[in-house]
């Protein structure tokens, strides 16, 4: 069963972000504790069950990562969640993941971008080596917010990179915050010695994943989804060989593709770019990294061999010196050559 043999896979996850993977007995658990938003999140809760994690478009998407982002008010919220989703992380056999922290939501809600990091970093180097999965940071900009806030989420970025943050990112309203507006930011994050990466061409068109590589220089792109619109796009990819963090049930259940069906994934493929598969904000779209694996194997009739490529691709890109990359490579090889031995 090409099931079973996902679940045996190591796998990496390079685009999940912190906040978006909280699940639903925790945010009532968080509610419960506060006193304060608990019918609302009752009421969101029920409303994203009864709807199959769909969302009336991208921007009702977003008001609910609010919701989410305003129960978490102390450094130890912050910590409970990390611990849950490494935890999470570890049962999907996840031995990697570059997880996404909005530091941009944390200057909007004033609170201490120095305490709350220490603390999801404290948790997740006390929950990783127990359970097996290695955790570094991206530290994510909200881009509607403006350049000088995104400027002060790079200053933090580059403050804590020797505790593990790697990379600085841009998240948000794509359409209110286009690219060519943060290119000296980006040139500043690179001089500082940080990984880039943007969310490109998922709620905006081709041209914003153009901008995003040739104005911002970024290393991946999120999502990448309208890439399939512009033949040019995709060869700009292709040629520089920019990874796509591609994310498909988060795709639908925003609204920006009505069926699964409809992703671009197996063109992408064809194509010969980059893809890694990736599960988003997973507890707000009722999945998870190997349950977009089966999904995408079930849509698209992958088999073994895309599946190892996918694997292989996510192990690649990921923001780890390339010894560690190799490292991973070979336990995903020998987990592969087990499955061949056994005969299954």
């Amino acid at each position: 069963m090409l099931e079973a043999f996902i679940h045996r896979l190591p796998k990496v996850e390079l685009h999940v972000h912190l906040e978006g993977s909280v699940q639903a007995e925790t945010l009532l658990e968080l509610s419960r504790a506060k006193g304060r938003l608990r019918k609302e999140t009752e009421d969101w809760i029920s409303q994203r069950i009864r709807r199959g994690f769909r969302y009336a478009g991208f921007k009702e998407f977003l008001n609910a990562f609010k919701l989410v982002t305003l129960l978490l008010e102390t450094p130890s919220d912050y910590a409970l969640i990390t611990s849950r989703l490494v935890e999470w992380l570890a049962v999907q056999n996840v031995k990697y993941a570059e997880i996404i922290l909005s530091a941009g939501v944390l200057l909007w809600k004033k609170q201490s971008v120095p305490a709350v990091f220490e603390a999801v970093a404290k948790a997740a180097r006390e929950a990783g080596p127990r359970l097996g999965v290695r955790v570094n940071w991206i530290f994510d900009a909200v881009r509607q917010f403006g350049v000088g806030h995104a400027r002060s989420v790079l200053r933090w970025a580059a403050r804590f990179r020797p505790a593990g943050v790697v990379a600085f990112g841009l998240g948000g309203d794509e359409k209110a915050g286009p690219p060519d507006r943060f290119a000296a930011v980006y040139r500043e994050a690179r001089d500082l010695g940080l990984h880039v990466t943007a969310h490109a061409g998922e709620t905006a068109g081709p041209e914003s994943i153009r901008k995003s590589v040739e104005l911002l220089g970024v290393e991946r792109i999120g999502h990448g989804l309208t890439a399939a619109q512009d033949e040019a796009v995709m060869g700009l990819l292709r040629d520089r060989s920019i990874p796509l963090e591609v994310c498909p049930s988060s795709n639908v259940c925003t609204g920006l593709l009505n069926r699964l069906e409809d992703h671009p994934l197996p063109r992408f493929l064809r194509s010969g770019l980059v893809i890694t598969l990736n599960s988003d904000d997973p507890a707000m779209f009722g999945t998870s990294l190997e349950g977009e694996f089966v999904l995408a194997t079930r849509t698209f009739g992958l088999d073994s061999a895309a599946i190892l490529l996918l694997s292989e691709n996510g192990i690649r890109s990921a923001f780890l010196p390339q010894s560690e990359r190799e490292n991973l490579l070979a336990e995903l090889h020998r987990a592969v050559t087990s499955d061949k031995c056994s005969g299954e």
